[in-house]
């Protein structure tokens, strides 16, 4: 079994929540397609055969929102809406995510999660060789940091059902864009693959 770092991106309760800015639109998606249940199933997966795992968090400064680029149409309305503060419940790990105190978090102020952070460095230092992807939303963060590791020479597995977007239209379009690049599965078929 290659050594492999499963990657939880951004199941934070801004994004996640009913009561989220951005969760209150994904919410209904989310446990329709049983997104969260499906990520857990990874992360369980990683804990059974000892493979570490990190959980992303997209955030920026309390205050000041110093991180924040003023010009992205993405992120510039953070600070205006008061959303995406570190340190307060908007950026906390949703309740149902499993996780436990051995799992590293990386906080991230861009789209993808290798940009500005030291998830390259905790690549290095594990030796990894694939990394399997879940996350919020198919078409920011997963995709650009799928894109990235590919271009960086790691094997990539994104789970799509453990993925999820604004859109079921734009799910499968990053899907269908990153599957010419990374492997593209599902919690059952990597879970039986990935078994001994």
């Amino acid at each position: 079994m290659q050594n492999t770092l499963v990657l939880m991106a951004d199941f934070i309760n801004e994004m996640v929540d009913p009561k989220g800015a951005f969760g209150a639109a994904n919410a209904p998606r989310l446990e329709a397609d049983n997104t969260l249940a499906n990520a857990n199933r990874i992360i369980g997966w990683a804990r059974q055969y000892h493979q570490p795992i990190v959980h992303v968090r997209l955030g920026f400064d309390l205050t000041h929102y110093h991180e924040c680029p003023p010009h992205s149409p993405l992120f510039s309305q953070a600070p205006k809406q008061g959303v995406l503060k570190l340190g307060t419940w908007s950026t906390a790990f949703h309740p149902t995510m499993n996780i436990q105190p051995q799992d590293m978090v990386v906080t991230k102020h861009r789209v993808s999660a290798l940009y500005g952070t030291n998830l390259a460095v905790i690549l290095r230092s594990q030796a990894i060789e694939r990394v399997v992807i879940c996350g919020i939303s198919t078409t920011y963060v997963v995709e650009s940091t799928a894109r990235e590791l590919h271009d960086r020479d790691y094997s990539v597995v994104v789970i799509g059902d453990g993925c999820n977007a604004a859109s079921q239209a734009s799910h499968e379009a990053s899907l269908a864009a990153l599957s010419r690049i990374v492997q593209v599965s599902n919690a059952d078929d990597f879970i039986k693959q990935n078994s001994l």
